[in-house]
């Protein structure tokens, strides 16, 4: 479930860091760092997420799609598209829209355009600044990309600026669990389980460590609504998700 923002070079494999490592970072260095690392998870990406969300994740990306509120024959962005599920969701529900997964990440996209014969239209895209004109879009998705971007203020501007006047943005993402009872149970789960089960399928430690690490470090999901409303969106909310850790928020241009 981490995601992206940086350009398109190849996935040089740096020394191996710990996710706080990689958070301290100066942002061009963790942009590339990040990119990186998702580009080596590329072929593991989508079986993780089934298996550290219990296959709950298709579940929340059917919800995605249908609180972007499409219209028929309407223009759909799925920004971090990684693989391209979320794109292909929105293909799937929405026949005759125009669908466009954009990523940073070349060999995540490769994974998702041999799986997903169907989705024509891919993008090499850096969040931070989209390659897309002001106004080209009625939706604007993604799925565990905010907690990675390094200036989320100009990420959120950018989709802003591509969405058409009255155009949704839905963003799915891990957020800062509240304090709890079952907080210590969380974290052992995001600090341990998940490590080594990454570890274990994927040969790779630092993604896995690096996604608890972001989502500790990340916003609450009430403060992300905040940041969107902070960004011109109105509208806004929010729904938690397994205990608090993830959450889809909402808005309007």
């Amino acid at each position: 479930m981490p995601r992206r923002q940086g350009d398109e070079r190849g996935p040089l494999r740096s020394p191996s860091r710990t996710g706080m490592d990689m958070l301290s970072l100066p942002p061009e260095q963790r942009g590339q760092s990040v990119q990186a690392m998702f580009a080596r998870i590329a072929p593991h990406y989508d079986r993780m997420n089934r298996l550290m969300t219990a296959g709950q994740d298709t579940r929340w990306r059917q919800e995605v799609i249908r609180r972007a509120a499409l219209p028929p024959g309407g223009r759909l962005l799925d920004l971090g598209a990684g693989t391209g599920d979320l794109a292909m969701e929105a293909v799937r529900r929405c026949p005759g829209s125009r669908v466009v997964a954009a990523d940073f990440t070349l060999q995540m996209m490769l994974v998702g355009k041999r799986r997903y014969t169907t989705l024509q239209d891919w993008s090499a895209a850096d969040a931070l600044c989209l390659p897309f004109p002001d106004e080209t879009f009625d939706a604007v998705v993604s799925g565990y990309l905010l907690r990675n971007v390094s200036h989320l203020a100009q990420a959120l501007a950018e989709q802003r600026r591509v969405l058409k006047p009255g155009g949704r943005i839905v963003a799915l993402d891990t957020t800062r669990p509240p304090r709890g009872l079952l907080r210590p149970f969380i974290s052992f789960y995001l600090h341990t389980v998940i490590p080594a089960v990454g570890r274990l399928l994927t040969g790779e430690a630092e993604a896995y460590t690096y996604l608890p690490d972001s989502t500790q470090g990340f916003l609450s999901a009430e403060q992300l609504a905040a940041r969107l409303g902070e960004a011109g969106f109105h509208q806004v909310g929010f729904r938690r998700l397994m205990f608090a850790t993830m959450a889809i928020h909402w808005g309007a241009k």
